[in-house]
């Protein structure tokens, strides 16, 4: 949606190859896929530890970071690199189902409505003040992999919309309720 949009993306960051399937022979992630198909320059840190990645990130001297399904924890010193910080977009009604599995866990719970968060990245696992967030409703044919693309593709249309306001002071984000906050382990 990005490239569709002509942002001018600096760097696509991805986790590294892994081994997969019945084979395991190593396979590049879908985002490192499409990454290659826009012609987008691609990094695959292990993680931000090694003071060549953060230096190398540093580099590319984001104004705004969109984070989504990425799995690895950006250290504070990254959080803070980007002018805008780092927009993830997660799959739930925050602070609903924060942690790694929230589609999962609104269909196990028999919810009929769930939704898309765009939210700061700060320190805390998905604790960072929101900037928008739309509902999407939960279909009885759902699984976990047709919701998650539905969510992700709201989350994109989301971004679209949203990310100029931002940007330009217009949307300011919102502290999340604490209070309210559940975990999806």
């Amino acid at each position: 949606k990005l490239v569709e949009l002509d942002h001018k993306i600096v760097g696509v960051y991805t986790q590294p190859d892994r081994p997969a399937g019945r084979g395991k022979g190593i396979r590049e992630s879908p985002v490192k896929t499409a990454a290659r198909d826009f012609n987008l320059p691609v990094y695959q840190p292990i993680s931000f530890k090694n003071t060549d990645d953060l230096k190398n990130f540093q580099s590319l001297k984001p104004d705004l970071v969109v984070v989504a399904a990425y799995g690895i924890i950006l250290p504070k010193e990254a959080l803070s690199i980007p002018r805008f910080g780092c927009v993830n977009i997660h799959p739930s009604l925050l602070p609903l189902y924060r942690g790694p599995s929230p589609v999962a866990f609104s269909i196990l719970h028999g919810d009929s409505i769930t939704g898309v968060s765009l939210m700061i990245l700060t320190e805390g696992a998905d604790t960072g003040p929101l900037v928008a967030q739309e509902e999407e409703h939960i279909r009885l044919d759902d699984t976990t992999e047709t919701l998650t693309i539905r969510l992700f593709q709201k989350g994109s249309e989301l971004l679209a919309k949203t990310l100029p306001d931002y940007c330009a002071g217009k949307a300011p984000p919102v502290p999340q309720v604490d209070s309210k906050a559940t975990y999806a382990r």
